[in-house]
């Protein structure tokens, strides 16, 4: 199926959770490991507590990521630091040459590259960068095969925004690009030459329009997703070609989830949509593209909302479709398809799940992953033809060599009846230990099983860690998402975390008096939430980039999230006219409650939650003598991208979970490189 939207939605609120998880999943490799100190933790002897693993090995760079085929299977490119700046850049070989071949085609020396493709003409690597975290993503090409050439950015202009970009088989010199270049409050899209670098305005927004879609045989814009600002309703337009006029096909009021996948092979007179409407979870459907009648009802998960839809790119039937209730599943009409998966689910581990990252535009040749919980992913190129598999790399080898801890999948129940999906991973599955709860970013996000460096991090130093998927996650329904609505702070949002945390201590799982609520972005207002409104039931938290007022959050947005700021205002609660509302939730607002001490990291340029967030609640702690640290990174956004940065906040706060929480730690150095600042301590000196 052609990626129509590839890197879409940038701007769109659950992508927080993703940002957040490649922003403190990487570290550097620059450095040794110190030597460490070991304070047992729970009671265990040190003598029987396992190898204590290097913060360099679970968080540095991975050795290898991204693989990719190119459409026409010559050349294979992946993701690697660079050799002498340990930068994550894009490196190139020959799909026949030995790994060792591959050479390092960009050469980005400060944040990492972590979004890259082929282009179609399997010669150009298009990437995505921003500049020190501000999300002002530029796109870039470069011709892999000249040797001496430059990326080029596709995409100039000061505070430019690329959100998607669309490429298609059947036009391999042209993509698609949605930029804010004409107006910074949306997107319009241009159609680009990438060889040339020749880019023209192809369709104008009209202010309301959030998204768009292309119909693959004609490759023009044809889709367009809309968001009423009165109602916060998403209504999806369609047109017959560039030539007509635009019209509504399906309107989908606020509470309802759904949008068009892709256009049928019949010059886009039937399509096939995600619907809520009329059911709890959404379906895959088949409609008519003029009328909006349904046509047909292919797949309706129960518990679960549909996930990938994989389409024959040429026939555009549906192939598979994939859900997600607590582990992957699939749902195949391919059998031939089918029968590769279960030919790779053979091989793969035990437990573990198949993905399937790349296939050449033929698909005689794939790169797959397998991916288990308790170890680093292992790729193979899998002959589609022979049905074998040959070992391509693993992500992080050095992983390898340590015991990791499985994740579990469990089921919690709330005090009002519902059932929360959540992921366990126990340093002990025998006793209690001191729990981590780890909060999930968005909120309109989800956690997921797999590998978790985080997780094996605190499984390592003595810690269970617990993730849930508190109402409002995405996933599971409308009903379930909207549960959430209203909810934040002192709501039934946080009320979920809470009873996860006394489930846990039931089950015999965590220490009472040893929880530490740890998160980014929303998981880090849900840390302060946490401490401000259920004061007593944790020993400390770690706040990552999360807002502390909720109003001054929203006056900050970046102006491109103009169209969904009504929306975020029906979920959350109109803080703009209730000052009271506001109050109520800022965790701001109630510092005094505060008795467990805090750790804060922020980057300076972050566009989502602004650093006076961070900054007012710290400073607020620190005028009433409640103990808080804050760390400050003025080269970093929303996360930590930079490896010296990122090694640098993680060694703290294992230094602060060891102080508080009893476990184990390993000595900490500041990495030289690190840009770490102390606003708190900074202002004791003047």
């Amino acid at each position: 199926m052609v990626q129509r939207k590839f890197f879409s939605q940038l701007l769109a609120l659950g992508v927080l959770a993703l940002l957040l998880q490649v922003a403190f999943s990487f570290s550097s490799t620059n450095h040794q490991p110190q030597s460490t100190k070991v304070v047992p933790a729970s009671g265990s002897a040190e003598d029987l507590s396992p190898p204590l693993i290097p913060r360099e090995v679970l968080f540095g760079n991975p050795k290898y990521a991204s693989p990719q085929l190119s459409p026409d299977g010559t050349y294979l490119s992946f993701l690697a630091p660079s050799p002498e700046k340990d930068v994550l850049n894009v490196f190139v070989k020959k799909t026949a040459e030995p790994l060792e071949a591959a050479r390092m085609v960009t050469n980005d020396t400060s944040r990492g590259i972590r979004m890259a493709r082929w282009a179609e003409d399997s010669k150009t690597i298009l990437y995505m960068q921003d500049v020190e975290g501000d999300e002002n993503f530029h796109l870039w090409a470069i011709n892999v095969e000249q040797k001496d050439e430059q990326a080029r950015d596709l995409t100039p202009g000061e505070n430019v925004k690329v959100s998607s970009l669309m490429t298609n088989k059947r036009f391999p010199n042209e993509i698609m690009i949605a930029t804010n270049a004409r107006d910074e409050k949306c997107f319009d899209m241009y159609r680009c030459n990438y060889k040339t670098g020749e880019l023209s305005l192809d369709t104008e927004n009209p202010g309301d329009v959030v998204g768009w879609g292309s119909e693959d045989f004609s490759f023009e814009i044809r889709e367009a997703v809309v968001r009423n600002q009165k109602d916060s309703s998403t209504t999806i337009r369609v047109r017959d070609s560039a030539r007509d006029e635009w019209r509504d096909l399906i309107t989908f009021p606020y509470g309802e989830e759904g949008g068009l996948v892709d256009f049928c092979a019949d010059n886009g007179k039937t399509g096939y949509l995600k619907s809520s409407l009329g059911r709890e979870t959404t379906a895959l459907i088949k409609v008519d593209l003029q009328t909006g009648e349904t046509l047909e009802e292919i797949f309706a998960p129960e518990k679960c909302n549909c996930g990938g839809v994989t389409i024959d790119e040429d026939t555009k039937e549906i192939r598979a479709v994939t859900y997600n209730y607590a582990r992957t599943e699939r749902k195949f009409w391919d059998t031939q398809l089918e029968k590769d998966y279960e030919v790779l689910q053979s091989m793969a581990p035990d437990g573990a799940e198949v993905v399937c990252l790349s296939r050449t535009k033929d698909e005689s040749m794939w790169i797959v992953g397998f991916v288990r919980s308790d170890g680093p992913t292992e790729y193979f190129v899998y002959n589609q033809k022979e049905k074998t598999t040959k070992p391509l790399f693993v992500s992080k080898p050095d992983l390898l060599d340590y015991t990791l801890a499985k994740m579990d999948d469990v089921r919690i129940p709330t005090r009002d009846g519902l059932e929360l999906v959540a992921y366990l991973t126990r340093a002990n599955p025998k006793e209690p230990t001191p729990l981590i709860l780890l909060v999930h970013g968005g909120p309109w996000a989800r956690d997921s099983w797999g590998f978790n460096a985080q997780a094996q991090w605190f499984a390592n130093r003595g810690y269970a860690t617990l993730q849930v998927n508190y109402r409002g996650s995405t996933g599971y329904g409308k009903t379930f998402l909207h549960k959430g609505d209203k909810q934040w702070g002192v709501g039934d949002m946080q009320h979920d975390l809470t009873d996860a945390v006394e489930w846990a201590i039931k089950q015999g799982i965590a220490q009472k008096d040893k929880v530490c609520i740890y998160g980014g972005s929303y998981g880090g207002y849900a840390c302060l939430a946490g401490l401000t409104f259920t004061p007593d039931l944790y020993a400390c938290g770690v706040d990552i980039v999360g807002p502390s007022n909720i109003k001054t959050l929203l006056d900050s947005i970046p102006p491109y999230w103009g169209p969904l700021r009504n929306g975020m205002l029906i979920k959350i609660g109109d803080v703009d006219s209730d000052e009271e509302f506001n109050r109520k939730i800022s965790p701001l607002f109630h510092v005094d409650k505060i008795k467990a001490p805090l750790l804060i990291g922020q980057g300076a340029n972050d566009p989502r939650v602004k650093q006076a967030e961070a900054d007012q609640i710290a400073f607020s702690m620190q005028e009433k003598g409640i103990p808080v640290e804050y760390v400050l990174y003025p080269d970093e956004g929303h996360g930590f991208a930079r490896p010296d940065n990122r090694i640098d906040f993680n060694g703290r706060a294992e230094q602060f979970l060891a102080k508080h929480l009893g476990g184990r730690a390993e000595e900490f150095e500041a990495p030289k490189g690190s840009t770490a600042v102390f606003p708190l301590l900074e202002q004791q000196t003047k």
